[in-house]
């Protein structure tokens, strides 16, 4: 094992790959991880050296705060390695104030920016071999903080863990999913942290979508929680609807994440020249919509699966099927945003982020 340092980074490369032992043409996301990973602790009121160190499991306190009260929260992106070998984030900058903007929600502190992205590039050059070109292919990362401090008293933690592990992946979700329209639970709620990725946000989540499948479906559109009248978002994603040639999707605000793929969406979209709204969007719009033709597409969209096309939703016991297009919006900025981020595109936003 060989040991550098930088200013700010130590780096403790593993003795041997695990890469020969993966089938990277049948990949199940997010259960293979690369060969290292990125930690930094918060001690004493100040973050620690960083450190990438080989993967592997790590020994916590059974009183770890984390484990109490929830102070957890975590990110998305996604490594692109186009067909020269190059590599590239999109948009990471927008990763890292949201995992800080979620952090200050629940009370755990910033993390610099300069040991974010030292971190995360050389992680990335170090498990390079791991990104494999071609579409649909990516590394999928994952930066995430969890308050660590030894205490099971009721307050925010002193000490916490910011670690980022990566996994090789391919599509996400294969094929068009049926949803359900939520009309009980709820996501989250008014003055709530549904803005943030809080991992008690996704836990919530699970018992409404399991009784989702029980039905038939695959996911849930999430309603507000006051009258379960609007929709809001589409299972772990953010939902569009296409009625006629209008593009609609809901405003963010403190129930709703304001996901990267959902405003590089709207942003292509409009330079486009498409019809977009961004407004409310009430559950009786869109059965109005299906009922009389108008309602021709549902995708949700977000880092894991970019788009995923909605086929059919159920709402207060009715089944609606979407019609097929011959040319999908969903299809069409699927591959729009594809083609930006394997470099296959000019980049006209500055979105994407060489390694």
């Amino acid at each position: 094992m060989k040991n550098t340092t930088s200013q700010t980074l130590e780096v403790h490369k593993a003795n041997a790959s695990k890469l020969g032992d993966v089938d990277f043409e049948n990949l199940t996301f997010g259960k293979i991880f690369t060969d290292h990973m990125f930690v930094c602790d918060y001690k004493n009121g100040a973050w620690q050296t960083p450190k990438i160190i080989p993967y592997g499991p790590m020994t916590m306190e059974p009183s770890a705060r984390v484990f109490h009260y929830g102070q957890a929260v975590f990110e998305g992106m996604k490594a692109y390695k186009d067909d020269n070998g190059d590599v590239f984030l999109f948009r990471p900058d927008e990763n890292f104030k949201r995992i800080n903007k979620s952090a200050e929600r629940l009370a755990i502190p910033e993390f610099p920016e300069d040991y974010f992205f030292e971190g995360l590039k050389t992680l990335l050059k170090l498990d390079d071999e791991w990104i494999k070109p071609g579409y649909g292919n990516s590394l999928y990362i994952r930066p995430f903080v969890i308050a660590t401090q030894a205490s099971v008293s009721a307050s925010e933690a002193d000490e916490y863990r910011f670690m980022i592990i990566c996994s090789p992946a391919q599509s996400y979700y294969s094929g068009d999913v049926s949803v359900i329209v939520e009309e009980k639970y709820s996501r989250s709620a008014n003055g709530g942290f549904g803005y943030a990725k809080a991992a008690g946000n996704y836990a919530g989540q699970f018992f409404p979508t399991k009784i989702a499948k029980e039905k038939g479906y695959q996911q849930v559109i999430w309603t507000d929680a006051n009258t379960h009248e609007y929709l809001e978002e589409a299972g772990t994603m953010n939902v569009f609807f296409r009625i006629g040639d209008t593009l609609v999707t809901a405003p963010v605000s403190d129930r709703i994440l304001d996901g990267v793929t959902r405003k590089s969406l709207i942003a292509l979209a409009e330079r486009q020249g498409y019809n977009v709204e961004v407004r409310p969007i009430k559950v009786q719009e869109i059965v109005d919509a299906a009922n009389n033709g108008e309602l021709k597409e549902i995708f949700g969209a977000g880092t894991a699966a970019v788009v995923s096309p909605v086929k059919a939703f159920g709402y207060k016991g009715e089944h609606y099927e979407l019609p097929k297009q011959e040319e999908p919006y969903a299809t069409h900025f699927k591959k729009a945003l594809m083609d930006i981020q394997y470099n296959k595109a000019e980049d006209s936003f500055g979105w994407r982020y060489k390694v």
